[in-house]
């Protein structure tokens, strides 16, 4: 039963390739929204959801460092509850960080060059190229700054990931098949135990 958490960009197609993948090894996806929600209806602090979920600071929701801490501890608790299960993918929310060192978890990472990135989103969701960048630089803001407060960690520290995939040339299908197979290849190193030397 294996785990594999996916950091991707706005407009990287991660979440594309995270459902593709899942498709592949017959996975359930755990999305953002749902891990928000889960962690904060545990931690009885409904603000905090409501501040992760506007990526782009429309509302200026500011919670409380008790209410983040207590979203915090419950957002650990519900990811090592998912991995200890399995068979999951759990998109965003600093899996890499929560369920860091753990060999039967895989971390990715999806990426994009901002253009391209900006130019997918203008495609996706129908708004001016400007309106598009904004958003991309925004989120990319946003997702740093979650994941250095809270995790003291880089958001883009690549020793946080097994493999980084970047779209630019690749297509989602192949992102999630190098996934699928990157996660099988995990499992069997994580299934086999070393064999004591004879005495």
């Amino acid at each position: 039963m294996g785990t594999i958490t996916i950091s991707r960009q706005l407009g990287s197609l991660g979440s594309d390739a995270a459902r593709q993948a899942a498709d592949r090894l017959g996975y359930r996806v755990v999305w953002r929204d749902e891990l928000i929600n889960q962690a904060a209806r545990r931690a009885g602090t409904p603000e905090v959801a409501l501040a992760a979920i506007d990526e782009l600071r429309l509302l200026e929701i500011r919670p409380s460092l008790k209410a983040c801490e207590a979203y915090c501890q419950a957002m650990q608790q519900v990811m090592e509850e998912l991995a200890a299960l399995g068979n999951v993918v759990i998109v965003g929310r600093a899996g890499q960080a929560t369920l860091h060192g753990r060999p039967d978890v895989l971390h990715v990472r999806v990426i994009a060059p901002a253009q391209v990135r900006a130019e997918r989103v203008t495609s996706r969701r129908g708004i001016p190229i400007a309106a598009a960048q904004a958003q991309v630089e925004a989120s990319d803001r946003y997702r740093y700054n979650y994941v250095r407060r809270f995790y003291h960690v880089r958001w883009d520290d690549p020793d946080l990931y097994d493999m980084i995939i970047n779209t630019e040339r690749v297509t989602s299908e192949a992102a999630a098949e190098l996934i699928a197979q990157a996660s099988w290849h995990r499992l069997q190193a994580a299934s086999q135990t070393p064999r004591s030397e004879p005495e």
